[in-house]
Protein backbone atom coordinates (compact mmCIF):
# COMPACT_ATOMS: atom_id res chain seq x y z
CA UNK A 1 0.00 0.00 0.00
CA UNK A 2 1.17 3.74 -0.65
CA UNK A 3 1.15 6.67 1.48
CA UNK A 4 -1.69 7.86 -0.54
CA UNK A 5 -3.92 4.78 -0.78
CA UNK A 6 -3.55 4.84 3.35
CA UNK A 7 -4.22 9.01 3.11
CA UNK A 8 -7.02 8.62 1.26
CA UNK A 9 -8.53 5.21 3.37
CA UNK A 10 -7.89 7.05 6.52
CA UNK A 11 -9.67 10.44 5.24
CA UNK A 12 -12.76 7.94 4.15
CA UNK A 13 -13.58 7.28 7.47
CA UNK A 14 -16.57 8.87 9.28
CA UNK A 15 -15.70 12.22 10.84
CA UNK A 16 -11.83 11.86 10.27
CA UNK A 17 -9.52 14.76 10.44
CA UNK A 18 -5.78 15.17 9.09
CA UNK A 19 -3.20 17.30 10.68
CA UNK A 20 0.58 18.18 11.16
CA UNK A 21 -0.12 18.91 15.44
CA UNK A 22 3.84 17.93 15.88
CA UNK A 23 5.60 18.44 12.65
CA UNK A 24 5.47 18.80 8.78
CA UNK A 25 6.64 15.48 8.44
CA UNK A 26 4.20 13.45 10.76
CA UNK A 27 0.55 13.63 9.29
CA UNK A 28 -2.29 12.59 12.08
CA UNK A 29 -5.31 11.31 11.46
CA UNK A 30 -8.06 11.68 14.42
CA UNK A 31 -11.60 11.43 14.56
CA UNK A 32 -13.59 12.90 17.49
CA UNK A 33 -9.98 14.94 17.95
CA UNK A 34 -8.43 11.54 18.75
CA UNK A 35 -5.53 10.22 16.95
CA UNK A 36 -6.33 6.58 15.36
CA UNK A 37 -3.21 6.58 12.65
CA UNK A 38 -0.32 8.55 12.31
CA UNK A 39 1.80 8.20 8.96
CA UNK A 40 6.09 9.28 8.50
CA UNK A 41 5.95 11.01 5.30
CA UNK A 42 9.66 11.04 5.63
CA UNK A 43 10.30 7.36 6.25
CA UNK A 44 11.68 5.02 3.47
CA UNK A 45 9.89 2.21 3.18
CA UNK A 46 6.65 4.15 4.74
CA UNK A 47 5.37 3.42 7.81
CA UNK A 48 1.96 4.21 9.88
CA UNK A 49 1.40 4.05 13.62
CA UNK A 50 -2.05 2.63 14.19
CA UNK A 51 -3.71 2.12 17.63
CA UNK A 52 -4.22 -1.60 18.87
CA UNK A 53 -5.29 -3.21 21.75
CA UNK A 54 -2.15 -4.54 23.70
CA UNK A 55 -3.05 -8.62 23.53
CA UNK A 56 -3.54 -8.14 19.66
CA UNK A 57 -0.31 -5.88 19.24
CA UNK A 58 1.85 -8.58 20.86
CA UNK A 59 0.24 -11.38 18.85
CA UNK A 60 0.13 -9.13 15.38
CA UNK A 61 4.26 -8.58 15.80
CA UNK A 62 4.76 -12.20 16.68
CA UNK A 63 2.98 -13.25 13.72
CA UNK A 64 4.46 -10.57 11.32
CA UNK A 65 7.49 -9.18 10.42
CA UNK A 66 5.70 -5.91 8.99
CA UNK A 67 4.39 -5.08 12.64
CA UNK A 68 6.64 -3.40 15.49
CA UNK A 69 6.53 -1.86 18.53
CA UNK A 70 4.92 1.54 18.13
CA UNK A 71 8.01 4.30 17.11
CA UNK A 72 7.93 7.44 19.64
CA UNK A 73 4.03 5.87 20.91
CA UNK A 74 3.16 3.96 23.67
CA UNK A 75 4.53 0.62 22.98
CA UNK A 76 1.52 -1.31 24.83
CA UNK A 77 -1.16 0.40 22.58
CA UNK A 78 0.36 1.54 19.44
CA UNK A 79 2.25 -0.48 16.36
CA UNK A 80 3.90 0.64 13.63
CA UNK A 81 3.42 -1.32 10.77
CA UNK A 82 5.44 -0.91 7.14
CA UNK A 83 2.72 -0.10 4.61
CA UNK A 84 5.12 -0.64 1.79
CA UNK A 85 6.11 -4.22 2.79
CA UNK A 86 4.54 -7.84 2.34
CA UNK A 87 1.60 -6.91 4.24
CA UNK A 88 -1.46 -7.07 1.75
CA UNK A 89 -3.77 -3.94 0.80
CA UNK A 90 -6.73 -5.75 2.54
CA UNK A 91 -4.81 -6.39 6.11
CA UNK A 92 -3.71 -2.84 5.87
CA UNK A 93 -7.27 -1.69 5.86
CA UNK A 94 -8.51 -4.00 8.58
CA UNK A 95 -6.00 -2.72 10.98
CA UNK A 96 -6.74 0.75 9.99
CA UNK A 97 -10.37 -0.47 10.32
CA UNK A 98 -9.21 -2.14 14.09
CA UNK A 99 -7.46 1.30 15.08
CA UNK A 100 -10.03 3.71 14.60
CA UNK A 101 -12.88 1.53 15.96
CA UNK A 102 -11.08 1.41 19.20
CA UNK A 103 -10.98 4.74 18.96
CA UNK A 104 -14.41 5.33 18.84
CA UNK A 105 -15.56 2.96 21.07
CA UNK A 106 -13.44 5.03 23.56
CA UNK A 107 -15.21 8.37 23.00
CA UNK A 108 -17.83 9.13 25.79
CA UNK A 109 -21.48 7.76 25.11
CA UNK A 110 -22.54 11.66 24.62
CA UNK A 111 -19.75 11.44 21.89
CA UNK A 112 -20.84 8.82 20.22
CA UNK A 113 -24.01 9.75 19.75
CA UNK A 114 -23.80 13.70 18.62
CA UNK A 115 -21.51 11.64 16.34
CA UNK A 116 -24.10 9.51 15.25
CA UNK A 117 -21.89 6.31 15.75
CA UNK A 118 -24.89 5.04 18.24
Amino acid sequence: MNIEVFRDYCLSKKYATESFPFDKKTLVFKVAGKMFALLGLDQQPSTVNLKCDPEKSIELRVQYNDVIEGFHMNKKHWNTIIIEGDLPTHFIKELIDYSYNLVVNGLTKKTQSELGFI
